[in-house]
């Protein structure tokens, strides 16, 4: 593909939006990949670009969230080993199956969770409850492989289901929900990225320029995070569910 610099002035400010609200409450996907489609960049390449600026911008909100302590890492393991067994599997059955099938499930699904968001006014009390460790341990485990799963088959949103599952079954803080989010996520995306290297899909030049904006936009979320916690990420939940909904019933 033969890139100009319109495709440039369209990809990289959006990456930036894009990772900013991913850095806040996942689903950036939502807005970065048709960012790729809007610029004239075909969907294979697409998606495979995508995931490097996006990846690379990940790493760096994951670093700031873990630097600053927000980060449960007694709960790590099953965070990131679980989000990579089913980032797997879904993958494989992604090759078997229509993601049509997924996505009229989600259309009955993300009413429910954008009316639970709406309903819970504080996301972080959530965390107050009491539950046992090994019991917090495996609902992460569990939570992660289906996300996980559900990443590596469709994909959109991912990060804020992971979000949702780990304060509303879990019963973590927002604080440290949010930074084992971003490790999961990372884990699911660091192994697809490897994927897309191998497949010679990645168009360079306008991926490395986009994941400068992706690390400027995952740093400054992060610290809106850090700042405002659950005021900030509640919101923005909603914004990428309405999002990801509306995309669903644009794609039927």
């Amino acid at each position: 593909m033969e890139l100009t610099i319109q495709n440039f002035l369209i990809v990289c400010p959006l990456v930036f939006l894009a990772s900013f609200v991913d850095a806040i409450a996942g689903g950036g996907g939502l807005i970065s990949l048709p960012a790729y489609l809007l610029a004239g960049v075909p969907m294979h390449y697409a998606i495979a670009t995508n995931k490097l600026s996006s990846a690379t911008g990940t790493v760096f909100s994951t670093v700031r969230l873990c630097k600053n302590k927000f980060v449960d890492w007694g709960l790590a393991v099953p965070c990131i080993s679980m989000a990579l067994l089913g980032s797997y599997i879904g993958a494989n059955l992604a090759l078997l199956a229509s993601d049509r099938v997924l996505k009229m499930m989600l259309i009955p699904v993300l009413p429910i969770v954008a009316f639970y968001v709406l309903k819970k006014k504080d996301l972080d009390r959530d965390g107050d409850a009491e539950i046992s460790r090994k019991k917090q341990w495996l609902i992460c485990g569990i939570c992660s492989l289906a996300v996980g799963c559900y990443d590596g088959f469709y994909g959109p949103g991912t990060g804020t289901f992971l979000l949702l599952l780990y304060t509303g079954v879990a019963k973590m803080h927002v604080r440290e929900a949010s930074g084992n989010m971003k490790l999961a996520n990372l884990s699911s995306n660091v192994s697809a990225l490897v994927v897309f290297l191998f497949s010679g899909k990645i168009i360079f030049p306008l991926g490395l320029a986009a994941a400068v904006f992706s690390v400027a936009g995952h740093y400054t979320g992060a610290g809106m995070v850090m700042k405002n916690g659950s005021r900030i990420v509640r919101p923005v939940i909603l914004v990428v569910i309405t999002l990801l909904f509306i995309k669903i019933l644009l794609d039927f």
